[in-house]
């Protein structure tokens, strides 16, 4: 068998991005070039056996289930397939840290799955976006890495652990106390930690496809103030899980208890995740909801796919 290749899923994002001026870094319009184009316009990528499906065209703040449904299928197809080595998916920074954990728990692979993204437009005087391509075909391409992974600006994050931290420079992500899996640099990776295990998941990816409609799991906030009624109000929605986000170590301000036990009592799955950017929950003697070491919209997701 000759080199395998990569194949490359395009979603949108400010990657495929335009402005009307080259200087504009933040007025202009995501997911306006398709992958196709982004591609040929990246003379590093020439000779690099690649091929690219459109599989959205978004904004990444409007990510839908289906699309994660539509993305989550064609990964399972081209990962079975023996000729590719690797995919990288293009995607927005603002829900990129839930789409790669939501493909983490669903395919769980064995082969590298490299999600990447922009911060600048592609008409920028100096995008970001085709080295950070680049880069992901570097992850996507080798024989050691493995999993889901975000790669921007030379970093690698685990699926699990990366959070985007800041609106607007280049680096925007952190992957807290754990870490980044390593660097990419100048086409080479240099990893500083063990690639994500390959854990067992159930047979997430039939029950994703099958689903008639996602079970739905919102997210309330503890915080100085905090109130009832929205949960009682979610409750009352018919809503099947809540997560909350909670302050310090898992600790829920008084005014929610009373509903979040109402709820509970409804069969409303409660689960507690820290606002806190790092650290995770370490459960005590006496604690009344579950907690996770999960961020609040990795929880969600979590929760939703056990409710599937």
């Amino acid at each position: 068998m000759g080199q395998r290749k990569i194949v490359v899923l395009g979603t949108g994002g400010t990657l495929a991005g335009t402005s009307a001026s080259p200087g504009d870094n933040i007025g202009y319009k995501a997911a306006q070039v398709g992958i196709a184009q982004l591609l040929a316009g990246i003379p590093a990528l020439q000779g690099v056996p690649t091929e690219s499906e459109q599989v959205a065209q978004v904004d990444s703040k409007d990510m839908t289930f289906a699309i994660w449904r539509a993305l989550a299928s064609r990964c399972a197809h081209w990962l079975a397939q023996e000729d590719v080595a690797g995919i990288v998916i293009t995607h927005g920074t603002d829900t990129i840290e839930e789409t790669s954990f939501f493909l983490q728990e669903v395919l769980a692979p064995t082969k590298p799955v490299a999600l990447t993204c922009a911060m600048r437009p592609s008409t920028a005087i100096s995008p970001d976006g085709p080295q950070n391509i680049v880069d992901a075909v570097a992850v996507a391409s080798s024989a050691q890495a493995r999993g889901v992974t975000v790669v921007c600006a030379g970093v690698i994050h685990d699926a699990r652990d990366v959070a985007k931290v800041h609106n607007w420079r280049l680096d925007p992500f952190s992957s807290a106390d754990e870490g980044p899996v390593g660097y990419v640099e100048e086409g080479k990776l240099r990893m500083v930690r063990e690639w994500p295990p390959a854990a067992p998941r159930p047979p997430l990816l039939a029950r994703v496809e099958a689903a008639q409609e996602w079970p739905r799991v919102e997210i309330v906030f503890s915080h100085a103030g905090a109130r009832g009624d929205t949960v009682q109000s979610l409750a009352a929605q018919g809503v099947r899980g809540i997560v909350v986000a909670a302050t310090g170590n898992g600790s829920v301000h008084d005014a929610l208890l009373p509903a979040l036990r109402a709820a509970q009592a409804r069969q409303v799955k409660v689960l507690r995740a820290t606002r806190c950017a790092e650290g995770g929950i370490i459960a005590k003697p006496g604690d009344e909801f579950p907690a996770t070491n999960l961020s609040p919209v990795k929880a969600r997701i979590k929760l939703m796919l056990e409710l599937l």
